[in-house]
């Protein structure tokens, strides 16, 4: 696995896996805008040239809000997404963020559980966070 910078030319790919996981995707265009904001970290997980997976941050009075955590379905379990947002994680500690904040589904169990095991905690929950369905948000923060 190789972990890297998202650029331009890893859209099409990005947006695919988007598309494939969340019900109200990203545009190829807003992950543009947010490749371009040097305040933002976007990275891709590459396994045999092809994006296994990506995340990214914005980076925000010295936090960094969580974004567009996604491995492919079946690339699931093996451990990609601890790599990479670890290295993610690292990295915004690089550019001087002290805090990092997410929300998550709170029925996806198998991505809180791996916030968890990363050392975010519980905060809270946004009601109605979502839509396509409706559900709960739990606001996770590590500090």
């Amino acid at each position: 696995m190789i972990i890297r910078t998202m650029n331009e030319e890893d859209l099409p790919s990005v947006h695919e896996i988007e598309c494939s996981i969340f019900s109200k995707p990203w545009s190829a265009a807003d992950f543009l805008d947010s490749i371009k904001n040097r305040r933002n970290i976007y990275l891709v997980v590459e396994e045999q040239d092809e994006i296994a997976a990506y995340c990214g941050l914005w980076g925000v009075a010295g936090e960094g809000q969580i974004y567009n955590v996604a491995v492919k379905q079946a690339l699931r379990g093996r451990g990609i997404g601890c790599f990479m947002l670890s290295a993610l994680i690292e990295l915004g500690r690089k550019q001087g963020l002290g805090t990092f904040t997410l929300e998550v589904r709170v029925s996806n169990l198998a991505a809180i559980a791996l916030y968890r095991k990363l050392g975010f905690k519980d905060a809270g929950v946004r009601k109605n966070f979502y839509n396509a369905p409706a559900e709960d948000a739990l606001i996770m923060w590590l500090k």
